[in-house]
């Protein structure tokens, strides 16, 4: 089996790193990360390379995309910053889950927007009391009249900050039923009177950032419901899928510029008279980081084959977002260790990969979690 990319999907991702590599240099990443600024010039040029597009029907203004193509793009950005491909994934897997479960009404006005750069897209999920346990939630929205109230709280929102964001916001619309029969999905616009956004001070991915929420009984128009009432269950898992693999081609990206800053520290630090990475210790740690990070990305671009072929491919992608997300972390922990007290120091980037790759074991489905669903895949029932 080939898992490799065709000759246009490693087009495409020249492009990108070639855009990236002009927009996006080291010292702009260092910028927004330092300062917590969102790196509108870079998501104008995923908007500007139609990036955006190609995930997208052609109906809709889009350009026909897959998912190999997909996970070509999300790689290629997660090797500059993996907190950027935050701003690109959390729009498109939003935009696709409208795409598969909105209104044609929502489609046709909310899709071209997107596109064009006019909105980006962020979702609010997880709550304080309600975070792997989505069932949890409490954030309730009623109909009165002609519009939604919403009341609650959300929290670790990607993005929802930025400029001209729509939030997928998740609400509970009958609190009599199971929760998987009682949840819905509305579209929420970041400057809707009674929201509060507050951003959280993070260790990591400081540029997108995450937020929490306040919905102190927010109206929003009837028609910003998703769909039908009380199917937002099957929305939040029709999306899950799209989301993790994109995140995972990520890690593998952000895992991939790891080893290469750290052998390329390797190689040009002397001591006693030699590179260190002459040192048997040092190799063999950038041997076996190597080899993780090329064994990640062989289960992530597996993943993606099944998902693009229509197999069932959650059992692959679990395990690929489980492995990729430790290997990432493990390669940034190993990493400063090769750096010694350079990679401790602002000015290089190390400490960065560092901090960004800590959350990744959590989000987007916990280590934990992905244990428990590679488990019961393989027949077991772990408690």
């Amino acid at each position: 089996m080939d898992f490799e990319y065709s000759e246009e999907q490693r087009m495409l991702r020249d492009s990108v790193r070639r855009m990236l590599d002009e927009v996006a240099t080291p010292e702009y990443v260092r910028a927004t990360d330092r300062e917590g600024r969102y790196p509108y010039e870079v998501y104008q040029g995923f908007v500007d390379l139609g990036l955006v597009a190609m995930a997208f029907p052609e109906a809709y203004g889009g350009l026909g995309g897959g998912i190999m193509d997909f996970v070509a793009v999300s790689e290629e950005i997660g090797r500059t910053s993996y907190d950027y491909l935050g701003g690109y994934g959390t729009s498109v897997f939003n935009g696709m889950n409208l795409l598969h479960n909105a209104t044609e009404e929502q489609k046709s006005h909310f899709i071209p927007k997107l596109i064009k750069g006019e909105i980006r897209m962020s979702i609010a999920m997880t709550e304080p009391g309600a975070g792997s346990d989505a069932g949890a939630m409490r954030t309730t929205a009623r109909l009165d009249g002609d519009h939604w109230v919403l009341h609650g709280q959300k929290v670790f929102s990607t993005g929802s900050g930025a400029r001209d964001a729509v939030i997928s916001v998740y609400a509970k619309t009958d609190t009599s039923v199971p929760y998987k029969q009682g949840i819905s999905l509305f579209l929420v616009d970041n400057t809707t009177p009674g929201m509060q956004l507050r951003k959280l001070d993070t260790l990591g991915r400081r540029s997108i950032g995450t937020y929490e929420i306040f919905f102190d009984n927010v109206r929003i128009p009837k028609d910003r419901l998703v769909g039908e009432i009380n199917r937002g269950w099957n929305y939040m898992l029709s999306g899950l899928q799209l989301e993790r693999i994109m995140t995972t081609a990520g890690y593998c990206g952000a895992a991939q510029a790891t080893v290469d800053l750290a052998l390329q520290y390797a190689k040009e630090r002397s001591q006693f008279g030699q590179p260190i990475g002459d040192f048997q210790a040092i190799a063999h740690m950038l041997a076996d980081m190597q080899t993780e990070v090329e064994a990640a990305r062989t289960l992530m671009l597996k993943a993606a084959w099944e998902m693009s072929t229509g197999r069932d491919a959650l059992k692959t992608l679990s395990m690929a977002k489980l492995f990729a997300s430790e290997t990432y972390v493990k390669a940034a922990n190993n990493g400063m260790q090769i750096m010694g007290g350079y990679g401790y120091i602002m000015e290089y980037d190390m400490h960065r990969h560092y901090r960004d790759a800590r959350s990744n074991t959590i989000a987007a489905g916990t280590s934990q979690m992905q244990r428990n669903l590679i488990a019961r895949q393989m027949g077991l029932k772990p408690r």
